[in-house]
């Protein structure tokens, strides 16, 4: 087999065995990527039994298009063998990590959240897979979870000849009839019934033991011992230092009675999110804790001597059970929720988002280590809804939420305040205050003062300094400013020329106030970006603003984006860019508005662990903010992780339709998968508007599919640079390399360095200029850049 040639696949090497068939490494020839290809083996061609069940694994798999399940591209057939094609997952098996030694807690629960949402994906679509374990987990280069091998996957519902038909005996006995894999085979399909979502929650559990543990929770001699242990024994006890709050999600998992269990995987995924956030039930870990200790007294009386030292907490009994003893280490999110606006008066919301977005800002620079603040969008979401608190706190994963009122009176203003804990929705703290529309600044520092406080926060001396030495404005640009950034939301020229009216006077009536020059500077910023503005024009005036609110404030985080991003994207100076953003992230960590453009900036430079680790967390910080969604999404094209830009670009657009960042990333995601027929009916959508490119690509893909169509549709497309409203020469480029022609892709490149298009610092990184890559034109347009080489893949 290896070194055969079948239809466009050179086989390489022969790599495994799945839980169906051999699987090599092939080249595909067309596209100049490594896949997977899936036989049956020789032996088993013949079976019509095995074929059809081999085909059924494909045609299951095949409808899963999840970043964290292995993709599967198409069922080829080549001299009388069939095989699948699929997606070749570079990294190594869960199995040999394990191997190892324990993981650590986050490790642990990153990868089980993974693998629960690809079930989560799965189930969504009546599929189990029957057959988790973790050689059928892959871990990537970067860490991130696979799911593979669907072959023992079946549709929910449906019945099938392939059940497990037999008795126990048959299958504990004869190997190569086992369905499953038996440490890892939950109770009911032990039994011989049938096997469920739930069947695919207990063996997660059990790979979430064995990677807390670094052993199984059953144990035998042999397959009787081991299934015995399963169907009538608790499992062994986890080790002392896994938390206890892990340690009841896994103990659900591996309930015996299915009912017991998790009853979805969106309910275990959210379960170890919880744990991850700090926001897990204690009750369910403190039951936990007190099953896996032996009571040394009869029971009715071990509960009432119980009950009496854990209410007077006698020796500090309650604490140690509940945790409440690292609770100060214990990291945790909080939720700002937009304030309401009391005066009734649409007018005046401009007042009440400024206060939650200054309250977010405020919040989000104390001790980020431990306390996340959700971003601004995110939480905006919920203005003016009538979702509960606690179904909020589990959207957003928070802890503990923030929530409050505004009114204002002519000069004055009234503000409430209430801080809640979500998991028994109990106050824990609140207040009014009525101040002058001047001192509401000051006002704010001492609601985040007062916040810390009830969260047992202890403040750096910085943050204290900070927050004491804020000053009084002048009351009309305070209210101008407000007025100015909501007016940017719009992303539209009569919107960005209020913005500009209203920063203007607040610099007027207040020229030491830092805030509105930041908010010019982004403004411009803006505009040039949207094309709005020559780069000429606009550059002294967005970097002149933002040196002056710098100058006049230090700690301007809004500034320092901004000014951060001229020098990536406008100037390309990465030494001026790097401590630009260094210091954005010294003076706030958690800067949920920078860190896409800095993971961005990470990107273009290299160094793409490091970007993907922000843009990860930029995402959680702000989850359904589509600008960080679209964002994140270009990180994982820039890190050649295509299943998942698409997904996570598919998120976005379904939020926001015409996002071009998303709609860039998902189309070059889906041309590296050479998924053509989608970027076809893409493209048809796309220009539906445009008769003339509309019929070149048409007429190019009657003649020779897709890349004819690009071809087609390139030449027309150039024809229009240059003139009003035309394509710029970093999308031609784009264009023309999907379209495979190498030298129209760096003659295009060439005209976009000599515009300093803002987009040529993605150069580098941008996958579909992989043509043109080991070009000595390319390199050298790389090396005027003073980009960095593309090392890190």
């Amino acid at each position: 087999m290896i070194g055969k040639t079948l239809g466009r696949y050179r086989v390489l090497e022969k790599i495994g065995r799945g839980g169906m068939g051999e699987v090599f490494l092939a080249e595909d020839t067309s596209l100049h990527r490594r896949v997977a290809l899936k036989f049956l083996p020789p032996e088993m061609q013949q079976d019509a039994d095995a074929l059809r069940r081999f085909v059924r694994e494909a045609r299951s798999a095949a409808a899963l298009d999840h970043p964290y399940i292995c993709h599967i591209n198409e069922v080829a057939e080549s001299d009388g063998r069939n095989f699948i094609v699929m997606e070749y997952v570079d990294g190594q098996a869960l199995r040999a990590k394990i191997g190892q030694g324990p993981f650590l807690l986050e490790e642990t629960l990153r990868i089980g959240i993974e693998v629960a949402e690809a079930l989560e994906a799965a189930h969504g679509k009546g599929i189990v897979h029957r057959d988790i374990k973790p050689e059928n987990i892959m871990l990537t280069r970067t860490g991130h979870a696979k799911v593979m091998d669907f072959g023992l996957a079946k549709q929910m519902g449906r019945t099938e000849e392939a059940e497990l038909g037999g008795p126990t005996m048959t299958l504990l006995t004869s190997e190569g009839t086992t369905v499953g894999t038996l440490a890892y085979m939950s109770p009911e399909q032990l039994r011989g019934q049938g096997a469920d979502a739930r069947s695919d929650i207990w063996a997660l559990g059990v790979t979430l033991y064995e990677m807390a543990a670094g052993a199984r929770p059953f144990q035998g001699q042999g397959g009787f011992e081991v299934s015995s242990a399963i169907l009538n024994k608790p499992p062994l006890p986890l080790p002392p230092g896994v938390p206890a709050e892990l340690g009841a999600v896994i103990a659900r998992c591996l309930e015996k009675e299915s009912a017991k269990r998790c009853q979805s995987a969106q309910d275990l995924r959210a379960a170890l999110e919880a744990v991850r956030t700090g926001t897990a039930s204690t009750w369910a870990a403190w039951r936990y804790r007190l099953a896996r200790r032996p009571w040394p007294v009869a029971a009715a009386a071990v509960v009432i001597v119980a009950t009496l030292v854990f209410g007077l907490n006698v020796g500090g009994l309650r604490t140690w059970l509940t945790g409440g003893g690292s609770a100060s280490d214990r990291p945790f999110r909080l939720a700002v929720l937009p304030f309401e606006n009391l005066t009734g008066d649409p007018e005046q919301e401009f007042l009440s988002d400024g206060m939650t977005q200054e309250m977010i800002s405020q919040l989000g620079r104390l001790q980020p280590a431990r306390m996340s603040v959700i971003g601004r969008t995110s939480v905006m979401r919920y203005k003016k809804s009538e979702v509960p608190l606690h179904q909020i706190g589990s959207e957003l994963g928070a802890g503990y939420i923030l929530g409050g009122s505004c009114r204002r009176d002519k000069v004055r203003i009234r503000i409430s305040v209430e801080l809640i804990r979500v998991e028994n929705q109990s106050q824990l703290w609140s207040e009014t205050y009525e101040r002058e529309m001047s001192g509401l600044l000051v006002l704010q520092s001492e609601v985040a003062k007062k916040v810390a406080e009830a969260l047992a926060l202890k403040l750096l001396p910085a943050d204290e300094a900070r927050l004491a030495n804020v000053r009084n404005v002048d009351a009309e640009a305070y209210e101008a400013y407000l007025k100015a950034v909501r007016s940017l939301e719009s992303l539209s020229k009569a919107g960005f020329d209020e913005a500009e009216r209203c920063f203007s006077l607040a610099i007027e009536k207040d020229p030491g106030y830092a805030a509105p020059w930041a908010g010019l500077a982004g403004l411009w910023n803006s505009r040039i970006q949207l094309g709005m503005a020559s780069r000429e024009e606009g550059l002294l005036i967005a970097k002149s603003a933002a040196l002056k609110a710098i100058a006049l404030d230090d700690g301007e985080t809004e500034a320092r984006r901004v000014l951060a991003g001229i020098l990536t994207w406008l100037d390309w100076d990465w030494p001026a860019a790097e401590r630009a953003w260094n210091r954005l992230f010294e003076i706030d960590p958690d800067n949920a508005m920078g860190l896409p453009g800095y993971s961005h900036f990470l990107m273009v430079t290299r160094r793409l662990y490091e970007a993907l680790a922000k843009s990860e967390r930029a995402v959680e910080l702000d989850p359904y903010n589509v600008r960080t969604q679209s964002f994140h999404a270009q990180v994982l094209l820039g890190a050649r992780r295509y299943d998942e830009t698409i997904a996570v670009a598919r998120q976005a657009l379904r939020a926001q339709p015409n996002n071009q960042v998303a709609q860039t990333a998902l189309l070059g995601a889906l041309f590296m998968k050479g998924r053509f027929s989608e970027l076809m009916d893409w493209e048809r959508e796309r220009w539906a508007g445009d008769r003339e490119l509309l019929e070149a690509l048409e007429e190019g893909h009657r003649e020779g599919g897709y890349a004819a169509a690009l071809t087609k549709f390139s030449k027309i497309l150039a024809a229009r640079y240059g003139k009003p409203g035309g394509p710029r020469g970093y999308h031609l480029a784009n264009c023309f390399a999907r379209a495979g022609d190498k030298e129209s892709t760096i003659e295009w490149l060439e005209k976009a360095y000599e515009e300093h298009d803002n987009n040529m610092p993605y150069t580098e990184s941008n996958p579909a200029f992989d043509l043109a890559r080991d070009d000595p034109r390319f390199q050298d347009l790389v090396r005027r850049m003073k980009l960095p080489p593309g090392d890190e893949q």
